[in-house]
């Protein structure tokens, strides 16, 4: 049976309803940068989506091409991740969807090498004939966050975000969000196939403990 992160890593893409503390290890992702409304039809996001997939489906599929990656298991593609944050602001505006940006990322497996993504992206440009540049191999450590499974609407995320801001002003921690640390979703449900209200995203913030 192929492994599936989302299975394994509980603690990471499953939590519940109510805002929990969690230390995130180092991950390594197939990374795309942009800037714009995600809702855009053919914009910029919607591209990326199609750019993370199409490596990240090589780099899966790679035994089938005759290239060997040191220490490949079968395994789920993991759920599409984004770190967001709006030009020249602290927090995130809803209201101006315009103003996004965004590292839109697909988690890759430990066993991926810098020099296997980099042979992913020019086997799928030579498939495809197409510009794959933009996805990058980007390393991230999120370490001390708060996160919580939103359902619904990602117009509704800022209720969701007030509780776990309130969680935060409770238990003595601060939101930790800065130019290397990110709001970041990760998106367990298709919008394309499951109805808004039912869709599930983990939010999770870095924080850290308030100075007394």
């Amino acid at each position: 049976m192929a492994f599936d992160y989302k299975k394994e890593y509980k603690e990471f893409y499953l939590p519940g309803k109510k805002p929990q503390i969690v230390e995130i290890p180092p991950m390594n992702y197939i990374a795309v940068r942009g800037e714009g409304n995600p809702n855009e039809e053919n914009g910029a996001y919607k591209q990326a989506i199609g750019i993370l997939y199409a490596v990240a489906f090589t780099i899966k599929m790679s035994p089938k091409t005759g290239y060997k990656i040191e220490g490949y298991f079968d395994y789920v593609v993991p759920p599409l991740e984004g770190f967001w944050w709006s030009e020249g602001e602290n927090e995130i505006d809803y209201s101006h969807k315009e103003k996004f940006q965004w590292i839109s990322a697909i988690r890759l497996p430990d066993f991926v090498s810098k020099k296997d993504f980099d042979w992913a992206v020019k086997e799928v440009e030579r498939k495809k004939n197409a510009d794959y540049s933009k996805a990058e191999f980007l390393t991230i450590q999120e370490g001390l966050c708060l996160q919580v499974m939103h359902i619904g609407s990602y117009d509704d995320e800022p209720a969701t975000i007030a509780l776990m801001d309130d969680f935060l002003e409770k238990n003595g921690y601060d939101k930790d969000i800065t130019d290397e640390r990110r709001h970041h979703e990760i998106y367990l449900s298709d919008p394309r196939r499951v109805a808004p209200e039912r869709c599930k995203t983990v939010i999770r913030h870095p924080i850290k403990k308030r100075e007394s």
